[in-house]
C-alpha cells in the first residue's frame, strides 16, 4: 500500500499530542522526525516496545487521561505512518527532506532534528560507535553531531566557538539529510541480515505427546502419572 504522509493539519496534532505525554525528555514534532530517521536507517530493528517509551515517557501517561485509550490509538497511527513515509522515501532512493521548524525569525535551525537523531543513535550505541571509526563513512554523522551540538552545555562538545553563519547551516542540513541516505544504504545488509534471522527464528516443539495426570506414566512403571514422575516433588 503507497504510503500516506501527514499532512499539516496531521502534524499539527501530532504535536499536540506529543506535548500531552509526561515525558522527562519530551519531544516535539522536529525531535520525532530526526529520531525515526535513526532507527529507519540505523543497524538494527528497533521494535516499538523499546523505542516508544522514549518518545511518551517511561509509563505512557497522558496529562490528561480522558479518553487516554483512543488518544493512544490516534498517536500510534499518525507516528507508523510517519515512519512509513520516511522507510519509503529511503528505500526508493528519493532525496529525504528533514521536518525542520522554524522559530520566531523564520530561520530552520535544525538543532532539534539532529538532538532527536542523536537520541535514536543510543538506543544502539555500539553499532553507532563502529560507523563513527569507520575513516571511509564516519563522515556522514559529522553534520549531523555538529547541529546537535552546536549549543551543548559542555562548551568541549560545541563545533564551532562561535554562531553557525546561515550559509554554512544550509550546508550542514542539506549534508544531514545526505547522510541520513547514505548511512541507510551502509547498514541496509545489517538489517536485511537480522530480519532474515528474525523471521527463520527456530519455533521450539514438544518432542513427546502431552501426558495426562490420569494417563499411565511414560517411564513404564505402570503407575499413573500424577502418582510417579508428575507427582509433585517439594524442596
Amino acid at each position: 500500500m503507497e504510503p500516506q504522509p501527514l499532512t499539516d493539519a496531521e502534524f499539527e496534532r501530532l504535536s499536540g499530542l506529543l506535548a500531552r505525554f509526561d515525558n522527562k525528555r519530551p519531544m516535539n514534532v522536529e525531535q520525532l522526525d530526526g529520531f525515526l530517521a535513526a532507527l529507519i536507517c540505523g543497524p538494527e530493528l528497533v521494535p516499538p516496545s523499546e523505542y516508544l517509551p522514549q518518545i511518551c515517557g517511561d509509563d505512557m501517561l497522558l496529562r490528561d487521561t480522558i479518553n487516554a485509550k483512543s488518544v493512544l490509538q490516534d498517536f500510534l497511527s499518525l507516528i507508523m505512518r510517519h515512519w512509513n513515509a520516511i522507510a519509503d522515501t529511503l528505500h526508493s532512493g528519493e532525496v529525504y527532506l528533514p521536518l525542520l521548524l522554524e522559530d520566531d525569525n523564520g530561520i530552520a535551525r535544525a538543532n532539534d532534528w539532529a538532538k532527536g537523531f542523536l537520541r535514536g543513535m543510543e538506543l544502539r550505541k555500539a553499532d553507532w560507535a563502529a560507523l563513527l571509526d569507520d575513516e571511509e563513512h564516519g563522515g556522514w554523522l559529522v553534520p549531523i553531531l555538529a547541529l546537535g551540538h552546536e549549543h551543548d552545555s559542555d562548551p568541549e562538545m560545541r563545533p564551532y566557538d562561535r554562531l553557525i553563519s546561515p550559509e554554512s547551516r544550509e550546508k550542514l542540513i542539506v549534508a544531514a539529510a545526505a547522510g541520513v541516505m547514505g548511512i541507510y544504504r551502509h547498514f541496509e545488509a545489517q538489517r536485511l541480515v537480522q530480519k532474515h534471522l528474525v523471521d527463520n527464528a527456530t519455533t521450539f516443539r514438544r518432542s513427546m505427546p502431552k501426558v495426562g495426570r490420569n494417563d499411565l506414566c511414560p517411564c513404564g512403571s505402570g503407575k499413573k502419572f500424577k502418582q510417579c514422575c508428575g507427582k509433585p516433588t517439594l524442596h
